[in-house]
C-alpha cells in the first residue's frame, strides 16, 4: 500500500477538483438525487459508453418515470426501450430490482449499500454508487475511470495491481463531506486521462480487453432479442436469416436466453417471456 500523508492527499484532491471545475462533464443523471433515476443510469452505464446511454436514459424515463411504472410494466415494453444498449439481461435485473423495492420495501429505496446489494443484479459497485450519489453516503468503490486515476497517481512503477490495494487509497483520499461531487470529479479525470496517456488500467490485475463482438454469442443473443422485440414471435431459422447469422450460433444463443428466462419457446416458436 502506498504511503499517503495529509499533504499528499490534499494535493491529490486539489488536482482532481481543479480539473473538475475546469472541464467537468454534464449528464442528466447528475442533475438528480432520485435513487430510481440514479439506479437506471448506473445499470445502463455498465459496459456502455455515455454518449449511447444519454438518449436511451431520457427515452426510458419518458416511458418509465418512476419505480412503480417500471415495476408494473410488461417486460416486452421494458425490453423494447432497452434494445440498442446491449447486455439485455440488465433490463430484466433492473425491473426485478424495482419490483422487489415496491413489494418488500414499500417503494422506498434502501439507503445503505449492503441493503441495495440484496437487490437482483445489483453488485458491489452499483450498490455503493447508488448509495453515494442518491443519499450522499461516503462509500468506497471503484469503476474503470476511478481505477485509472489511482493507478496513474499512486502506482506509477507497478504492474499487476490488485483492486484491494487501490481500495485502500480510495478510502484514504475520499472527500467524505461531499462524496457525490468527489466521485464525479474522479470519473471525469479518469475519462480525460485515458485520452492523454496509455490506459493506466493496463497496470491492473483485473484488466482484460473486451472479446470480439462480431461472431460472438453476445452478438447472437442481441440479434434474437432485437428481432423478437421489433418483429414479434419467430422461429430461429427466421431470426438467423433476417439477422444474417449462422443458425447454429442463433440456436446456441437461444438456449442460453431460454435458460435465463429472457425468452420462451413453444413448438419451435420463440418470443419474449
Amino acid at each position: 500500500m502506498v504511503s499517503l500523508s495529509p499533504e499528499s492527499i490534499r494535493d491529490f484532491q486539489d488536482t482532481i477538483y481543479s480539473n473538475y471545475r475546469e472541464s467537468g462533464r454534464s449528464f442528466p443523471w447528475r442533475e438528480t438525487k432520485d435513487p430510481y433515476r440514479i439506479l437506471v443510469s448506473e445499470i445502463m452505464l455498465q459496459q456502455t459508453q455515455t454518449d449511447r446511454v444519454v438518449p436511451k436514459y431520457l427515452d426510458w424515463l419518458d416511458r418509465f418515470p418512476n419505480l412503480q411504472a417500471l415495476a408494473e410494466a410488461p417486460f416486452q415494453d421494458v425490453l423494447e426501450r432497452w434494445i440498442g444498449l446491449g447486455y439485455n439481461r440488465r433490463a430484466r435485473y433492473l425491473q426485478e430490482a424495482c419490483k422487489k423495492i415496491a413489494d418488500e420495501y414499500a417503494g422506498e429505496f434502501p439507503r445503505e449499500a449492503r441493503e441495495l446489494e440484496k437487490l437482483p443484479g445489483i453488485g458491489k459497485y452499483t450498490s455503493a454508487a447508488v448509495s453515494t450519489f442518491a443519499f450522499g453516503i461516503p462509500n468506497a468503490f471503484i469503476e474503470t475511470n476511478i481505477r485509472a486515476v489511482f493507478l496513474f497517481f499512486f502506482f506509477k512503477d507497478e504492474t499487476d495491481v490488485h483492486d484491494a490495494d487501490i481500495m485502500e487509497a480510495v478510502e484514504a483520499t475520499m472527500d467524505r463531506a461531499d462524496p457525490r461531487s468527489w466521485y464525479y470529479a474522479l470519473m471525469d479525470y479518469g475519462s480525460s486521462l485515458k485520452k492523454r496517456v496509455v490506459n493506466p488500467n493496463r497496470k491492473s490485475r483485473h484488466y482484460a480487453k473486451q472479446s470480439r463482438f462480431s461472431g460472438s454469442l453476445r452478438q447472437a443473443r442481441g440479434a434474437i432479442i432485437r428481432h423478437l422485440g421489433k418483429k414479434g414471435n419467430a422461429t430461429l431459422q427466421t431470426i438467423a436469416t433476417a439477422e444474417g447469422l449462422p443458425f447454429e450460433r442463433i440456436e446456441e444463443a437461444a438456449r442460453s436466453l431460454v435458460s435465463e428466462g429472457m425468452v420462451a419457446e413453444a413448438e419451435g416458436i420463440y418470443g419474449i417471456s
